[in-house]
């Protein structure tokens, strides 16, 4: 008995509508080749604790499975991860990067508009990283809100923390520990803080950041990377 076939259009049409509703396009760029996965990290990232619903947010425990299951694709070769955050969660953050760190896919980043705070250790987790002529990094001591206990032990913890970010971003790029204890305890750039704003080269001249570039040389690096990496 012949099949109905007009399940297979409202499908189609309800796929249209909803990439129009969540994307503002009906025509969606799709890509067959699976050798490149790209993620994005933007907004605020958020960690244990619920972040504000207005705002947008990257999740660690949406990042973590997705790393997890590229690492074992084995047909995805590289990782290009796009960066846009005003930073977050420390422990989230770090532990973002360290397994970034520890992926055996090759992994490019690129910084756009900003990858600030704990965005630092994740901009630099990669195996060579970008950034756009006009994104901005903000470089800070370890910072909290609300109720802070001011006794000896929240000191010691806040300062183990800040030398697990620094270790972390010094064994991952090529900056100095002098020269990012300076940039993290300048007075110059951010009114209500110390801390440093590093913008498009100036971030590379200190060597947080490998390169200058965007999306196409963000890509033709990664692929050269892969196709070292194969031969």
């Amino acid at each position: 008995m012949p099949q109905d076939n007009d399940e297979e259009p409202n499908n189609k049409e309800k796929q249209v509508i909803q990439n129009i509703k969540e994307l503002g396009t009906d025509k969606v760029p799709t890509k067959e080749d699976k050798t490149i996965q790209c993620i994005t990290i933007i907004g605020e990232i958020e960690g244990h604790f619920m972040g504000n619903p207005q705002k947008k947010a990257t999740k660690y425990e949406h990042i973590i499975p997705l790393l997890y299951s590229i690492e074992e694709d084995p047909e995805i070769k590289g990782i290009l991860i796009i960066l846009n955050t005003v930073g977050g969660d420390v422990e989230a953050g770090l532990a973002m990067a360290e397994l970034i760190n520890s992926i055996s896919k090759k992994v490019v980043t690129l910084v756009l508009g900003g990858s600030h705070s704990i965005g630092v250790p994740l901009a630099t987790a990669g195996d060579y990283s970008f950034i756009a002529p006009s994104a901005t990094m903000i470089v800070h001591p370890v910072r909290t809100n609300g109720l802070v206990i001011g006794v000896n032990e929240t000191f010691e913890y806040f300062k183990k923390m800040q030398e697990r970010i620094n270790d972390f971003i010094i064994r991952t790029s090529d900056i100095t520990d002098e020269e990012l204890t300076k940039l993290m305890h300048a007075r110059d750039d951010l009114v209500s803080d110390v801390g440093s704003v590093l913008i498009g080269k100036e971030a590379v001249d200190c060597g947080l950041i490998n390169e200058v570039g965007g999306l196409k040389e963000s890509l033709t690096k990664l692929k050269e990377l892969i196709k070292e990496d194969n031969n």
